[in-house]
């Protein structure tokens, strides 16, 4: 079969398209490989600039909780038991041989309890090694010293260990608790607070559930009070994890980080 001119004229063009077109969509294909993979490292170097940002402003802010709650227990508590104890030797007489053991014996009492008080405070002013111990630990002893106030009844269960490579994403993550533990305590109006921490194969998942009086939450954001509960979305966002809020009869605020 003979291939006119006219055929053989428009098989050479194709072919000269086609080897023209090739190199150009190949060209064409490999800036927009490098321009997304240049995007893509931007945007990793954003997120990990972004989380050490966040990292240390959550140690800068629990060591300010940390201090404040030293603050707190020097002037309600200690000082307090310390008045007491100094009115009480002031009010021993001599002229009653009865009453001085018995004044003497409620002064030790109150001198003991201020002692206890002050091992509690060092081991409060220790707060940030106690997350060297596993976040566990460290939620237990804030809600162990929220305890002492005697002011909500507290239950906290939790099965979880630390896992290696996870101790940043802890000290968010314990930043986060003590956020919601703040607000629960300052606005909740609630008697009993309940917290879980439930590890599985897959995923971990914390809960953190009062009595109190609820809140609206979508009123709070609009009158721009939820700087807090946004706060708390942010953090665990940004560490790969979900926080749900009910608010109905207390509330309850559940986070879920899933390994990877």
């Amino acid at each position: 079969m003979q291939i006119s001119s006219k055929d053989l004229i428009l098989i050479i063009g194709l072919a000269s398209a086609i080897f023209l077109i090739a190199p150009v969509s190949l060209i064409i294909y490999v800036m927009q490989y490098n321009n997304r993979k240049k995007r893509h490292e931007k945007e990793k170097e954003w997120l990990r600039t972004n989380f050490e940002n966040e990292l240390l402003k959550s140690q800068i802010e629990v060591q300010e909780q940390t201090m404040q709650n030293i603050a707190g227990n020097l002037h309600d508590n200690i000082g307090q038991l310390l008045s007491l104890t100094v009115v009480t030797l002031s009010t021993i007489d001599t002229a009653e041989p009865a009453r001085v053991n018995q004044k003497v014996n409620s002064a030790s009492e109150l001198a003991k309890r201020a002692i206890k008080e002050l091992r509690q405070l060092s081991r409060l002013i220790y707060g940030q090694e106690l997350l060297n111990m596993g976040l566990s630990q460290a939620i237990a002893f804030e809600l162990d010293y929220l305890r002492n106030a005697d002011l909500h009844t507290i239950t906290f269960n939790s099965n979880y260990h630390s896992l290696e490579g996870y101790y940043d994403k802890e000290i968010i993550l314990f930043r986060t608790f003590q956020e919601i533990l703040n607000n629960t305590v300052r606005h909740a109006e609630a008697t009993a607070i309940d917290v879980l921490i439930e590890q599985s194969e897959k995923e971990l998942a914390v809960m953190v559930k009062d009595n109190g009086k609820g809140f609206d939450e979508e009123k709070v954001t609009k009158e721009k009070k939820g700087l807090g509960l946004f706060n708390i979305r942010r953090r665990i966002t940004l560490i790969g994890g979900d926080v749900s809020i009910t608010s109905q009869n207390g509330t309850e605020i559940n986070i879920v980080i899933p390994y990877f």
